[in-house]
């Protein structure tokens, strides 16, 4: 008889305002630290693929990067890198300058000049 009066005390005390409470506490803590791990770990997600797309990135550099090298050891690359930084030329070869057109801009502008106050711009302009 002991026994089960120990047993239904012991019911008796987890079932008891102050113990729940304390449980109820215990359930709301642990609650609040899932949420703030799911929100841990959607950052997570986020930053590993920053990071495999910068691993991407970062691998397209290494092969332009060891493309240019091969390249440049080679006399043809050389030569066309020389030709590219430094705009020199080989001999026999001729170099054309296209300037553009000055009164082809200005006419263009005063194409473009029309509407109320433009036209006393003119007429002012021409006294």
């Amino acid at each position: 008889m002991k026994n089960f009066q120990k047993k239904n005390n012991f019911k008796y005390f987890l079932q008891s305002k102050p113990i729940l409470f304390l449980f109820g506490i215990l359930i709301v803590f642990f609650t609040w630290k899932m949420i703030g791990f799911f929100d841990k770990m959607q950052d997570t997600i986020k930053n590993k693929k920053i990071i495999e797309d910068k691993i991407l990135e970062l691998g397209r550099d290494k092969e332009k990067l060891t493309y240019d090298i091969t390249n440049l050891n080679t006399n043809k690359g050389i030569e066309e890198n020389i030709r590219e930084k430094f705009g020199f030329v080989k001999e026999g070869e001729d170099m054309i300058l296209v300037v553009d057109d000055k009164n082809l801009l200005e006419k263009k502008e005063e194409n473009s000049e029309r509407g109320f106050f433009s036209f006393f711009k003119k007429l002012f302009k021409s006294f």
